[in-house]
């Protein structure tokens, strides 16, 4: 049985999305956020104490874009690998790790220094600065997706739950009104798959303060 350590709107919902696209069983664990300071206990499980973390056949895992390409890899069948032969498979490596590492990371900047620090140490001159960077290199990237539905083209991939994380990420920032039009068309494609939904209603049910 696969286990998923999630708070709500964590990076973890690229895992619960993905295992909901694949119909895999698995137990889910709703934490409060951030588990480090309100579920001490949790890092007798993650000493990171971190979310995601994911446990599989007595494993953990807690990279977000590694355990989505992980379940990716191991659950072919469902096609939403991409083999290294196929000429797809530098964009798809590319964009699966873009959404975390070029476009994830300054979004948790700006929620740090407009909302996580206390007052007195928030920094709208950083988080502004931050906003920016995510901001651009989302344009960067749509740009470098021109033409196409979807980051390997008209398949939807691994590489679509990373990137429309990102995105699902700055919409919760209040960074909506924002986002470049090609990102909307794109995430509004994304949202309406059955498994996102799921995923989605499922992280509703089970969310805790």
């Amino acid at each position: 049985m696969i286990e998923l350590y999630h708070c709500d709107g964590a990076r973890s919902f690229r895992a619960l999305w993905m295992l909901e696209e694949l119909h895999l069983e698995y137990r889910l664990h709703m934490l409060p956020f951030p588990p480090r300071f309100r579920a001490r206990e949790y890092l007798e499980i993650n000493p990171l104490g971190t979310i995601p973390f994911m446990i599989v056949d007595g494993t953990g895992m807690s990279e977000s874009a590694a355990i989505v390409h992980y379940l990716a890899d191991t659950n072919p069948e469902a096609g939403l690998s991409v083999a290294p032969v196929d000429p797809a498979y530098p964009d798809y490596l590319n964009f699966l790790h873009m959404g975390e590492a070029t476009l994830t990371f300054p979004q948790t900047l700006y929620l740090r220094y407009t909302v996580l620090e206390p007052q007195h140490r928030r920094n709208p001159q950083v988080a502004g600065d931050y906003r920016r960077w995510f901001l651009k290199r989302l344009d960067g990237a749509m740009r470098m997706m021109a033409g196409r539905d979807y980051a390997c083209g008209d398949r939807f991939s691994a590489a679509d739950i990373s990137m429309g994380y990102a995105i699902k990420f700055a919409r919760a920032l209040g960074l909506g009104d924002d986002l470049p039009p090609p990102a909307v068309d794109y995430f509004t494609r994304l949202a309406a798959r059955p498994a996102y939904r799921r995923a989605l209603s499922i992280e509703q049910e089970n969310a805790v303060e």
